[in-house]
């Protein structure tokens, strides 16, 4: 399949361009970004080819990978989507709802095959906890914790990011974190008063969901703690006991990332949706943007 990458900053070079190239199923036929020269330069370090519009590599390309601001995605994806194109989306598909819905329904409309990158979902470890979890009955209660320092101290990447800096943790980590909870703790209820939320330090956001099932969750996020107070972690409680996410281990995202493509593979061979698809990705936006509300 052959997949056109939108898209030039950190995430691009570290994960979806090097994952693309090595792919045995997949052949990169150029870079779109909004900075020619940047395109130009990660296409030659990539071994492939600069475009000038996304149309012209729309129409080189069976599938596209996005690799740009949500807000930036969102409609660009809409257009791809009716160009007949597959997505490989990040997360969030977009910060509105509205934007994600006309996404949602661009991919229903198209009849074309979708994925979003919640990395989580794509980590072996992590994932075959997921899938272990969502087979078990009985869970009560769970919580999430997303802790990073990206604005906090730490030489990162993404501290020059406009949009994560303007959106924060909420936006960024968020939905890793829901990405996590919500298919063994079932959908969210956006009933008033079901969504409850505080904003703490910096750009710290705690809040508290009920869930369809009567199960209730804790999650925070932050992107402004210090290096040495980060880390991961999600646990459920309920009649099986206790159960701890696995660490995610230092291996990267390129891994990963491969097995986002493998899923998109699968889900254009099968017609079968998958679990990480457009739809899934819309309900992210909404109970986020549900939480966005009852912070304000």
């Amino acid at each position: 399949m052959r997949f056109g990458l939108f898209g030039t900053g950190p995430w691009a070079r570290m994960a979806h361009g090097p994952a693309l190239v090595q792919h045995p199923e997949a052949e990169l036929a150029g870079v779109w970004g909004r900075r020619a020269e940047a395109a130009a330069e990660l296409a030659r370090t990539l071994g492939t080819r600069p475009y000038d519009s996304p149309e012209a590599l729309f129409e080189d390309c069976d599938a596209v990978a996005i690799a740009l601001p949500p807000d930036v995605q969102a409609p660009l994806a809409v257009r791809a989507a009716a160009a007949g194109k597959h997505l490989l989306l990040d997360k969030p598909v977009a910060t509105t709802v509205p934007a994600a819905r006309d996404l949602a329904e661009a991919v229903a409309d198209a009849g074309v095959a979708s994925v979003v990158f919640f990395t989580l979902r794509f980590t072996k470890d992590t994932a075959a906890w997921v899938a272990a979890q969502s087979a078990t009955e009985g869970w009560l209660t769970g919580r999430a914790e997303w802790l990073s320092p990206v604005f906090g101290g730490a030489d990162s990447p993404y501290a020059a990011s406009p949009w994560r800096r303007e959106k924060g943790a909420l936006w960024d980590t968020g939905p890793h974190a829901l990405s996590v909870l919500l298919p063994p703790l079932g959908d969210v209820s956006l009933e008033p008063g079901a969504v409850r939320a505080a904003r703490g330090p910096g750009d710290t956001v705690s809040f508290v969901l009920r869930h369809e099932s009567g199960a209730q969750s804790t999650i925070t996020v932050s992107h402004t703690v210090p290096p040495q107070a980060a880390g991961v972690a999600a646990e459920l409680r309920g009649s099986a006991g206790v159960s701890t996410l696995p660490e995610r281990g230092s291996g990267g995202p390129v891994v990963p990332f491969t097995r986002a493509i493998d899923a998109l593979l699968e889900s254009v061979r099968t017609g079968q949706p998958h679990p990480c698809d457009v739809r899934f990705g819309l309900r992210v936006t909404q109970i986020l943007a549900a939480v966005e509300a009852a912070l304000d």
